[in-house]
């Protein structure tokens, strides 16, 4: 702890100097203090980073607490006091990160600016709107302008593994986070060869489960092999799942989206297949020419099943296992239930020596997708248009990974994942070797946010 407040009081010389720096500038400075807090998860250690938000946001006259049930692990809530015309807007962002390994060439928490981009593990998972949405906060704060709502800031922690963030805070602490919805990650934004901005806003998302296939055999000398091989039962099981096919449907997220991708130029090729999309009987062979085409968008039309994990099965190589098990990673559609796909895989499995179970693993709440005709979503709609007039989609998305947004919609929040950070084609490195992110985005993203929490929470006269 002494070596945490330490860092902290190195990264915090005089916060009141800050007053003049621009919301990007601020920005770029949160980011680069925020990814120098190494909080891999395992094993988290997110508290250095609830620390050091609550004396960012207190220097300048900001109320914020910690929360959480493991002092190592803490949760961070700040709230900006509004009039109360409206229910309170909710920014939130988780504080933890993937572990990173030896392949990075750079510092994976040194936070290097190199050739316009910031460096890092966390800069675009998901440090950087984390930090955005604290100098959003700030500046309203600075600027003393007013709001006809609140505005809370939460910082979560154990996004990536556990149930010590969000989880911990709608169970324990609802009072102190409610609010009529809320911004979290889960957007995304893409571009078009003709220059189009296509915005994918989150409303609602698959689910994932992990389930366990478990074949046995008979143990033995591999030199006299008895037919009934724990690994061959597992390498069928396997092989029968790879090639089955989830059901296809669409649901009223993925319709929509689906109708106004095929609008665009880069998808018109869309549009004569959505119609068999819809019927049963031709819904199959449509899907596989989009996945011909684009594996990415067949991903959003059904259940997808794909084995991650295969734990040793024994330490000799002259020795059959009597055991071999291997870990299912399974993206539900929101209208499956765990017990529908683990039906499913049994049938298609159809095989006594291999036991499916689900796997331990907290579970996300299933939840009705976030409306579009909120406030907050037509603020965005609002928002994008007005900076981008001529060359801007807006798309309802369900994402194929999942947030915690769950957690806040299965209590009756509205979460939408907004879309902040413009990257360059190919430019994926989320959970990735050489994390990092172009300060141009870094720098629209944040001005995006202001804008949209303006218009969402300020008086008429500040937007």
């Amino acid at each position: 702890m002494r070596i945490v407040c330490a860092l902290l009081c190195f990264l915090l010389p005089a916060i009141a100097a800050e007053d003049n720096r621009s919301l990007s500038d601020r920005t770029r400075q949160y980011l680069t203090d925020l990814v120098r807090l190494d909080t891999s998860n395992p094993p988290g250690n997110e508290t250095q980073v609830a620390q050091y938000l609550k004396q960012t946001v207190e220097a300048f006259g900001i109320s914020g607490e910690l929360l959480g049930g493991d002092p190592k692990r803490l949760n961070f809530v700040a709230r900006l006091k509004g009039s109360g015309k409206g229910r309170p807007l909710m920014l939130i962002a988780h504080s933890d990160v993937v572990p990173a390994d030896k392949q990075w060439t750079v510092n994976p928490f040194g936070a290097e600016l190199r050739n316009g981009y910031i460096y890092g593990r966390g800069s675009l998972d998901a440090k950087s709107l984390l930090a955005a949405e604290m100098a959003v906060m700030v500046e309203i704060k600075r600027r003393n302008l007013k709001l006809g709502r609140d505005l809370i800031l939460v910082s979560e922690a154990d996004e990536e593994n556990g149930s010590t963030g969000i989880q911990w805070l709608v169970q324990n602490a609802w009072p102190k986070i409610d609010a009529e919805f809320a911004l979290n990650e889960g957007g995304s934004i893409f571009d078009t060869k003709d220059g189009t901005h296509v915005f994918q806003i989150q409303t609602l998302e698959k689910l994932p489960t992990r389930v366990v296939l478990t074949a046995r055999g008979t143990a033995g000398h591999s030199a006299l092999p008895s037919g009934n091989n724990a690994i061959e039962h597992l390498s069928d099981a396997i092989s029968r799942i790879a090639h089955a096919e989830e059901p296809v449907h669409l649901n009223g997220t993925t319709r929509r989206y689906f109708r106004g991708l095929s609008k665009l130029s880069d998808y018109d090729w869309l549009a004569p297949l959505l119609p068999r999309l819809e019927n049963p009987a031709t819904a199959k062979d449509a899907a596989a020419q989009i996945r011909k085409t684009d594996p990415d968008l067949d991903a959003m039309l059904r259940t997808t099943i794909s084995p991650t994990v295969l734990p040793g099965t024994g330490n000799n190589a002259n020795v059959i296992p009597s055991v071999a098990p291997a870990l299912l990673d399974v993206r539900r559609m929101p209208s499956d239930t765990r017990e529908d796909v683990l039906a499913r895989l049994r049938q298609v499995v159809n095989d006594n020596s291999v036991e499916i179970t689900f796997a331990p693993a907290p579970q996300l709440p299933s939840a009705d997708p976030s409306p579009v005709m909120t406030t907050l979503y037509r603020a965005m709609e609002k928002v994008i248009a007005r900076i981008y007039p001529r060359d801007a989609v807006v798309l309802p998305f369900m994402s194929r990974a999942a947030t915690d947004s769950n957690y806040l919609r299965s209590r009756g929040m509205p979460v939408y994942g907004v879309p902040l950070m413009l990257r360059e084609p190919g430019e994926s490195r989320i959970h990735g070797t050489d994390e990092r992110i172009a300060t141009k985005s870094l720098d629209d993203g944040v001005e995006l946010l202001w804008q949209i929490v303006l218009e969402t929470a300020g008086e008429p006269a500040e937007r």
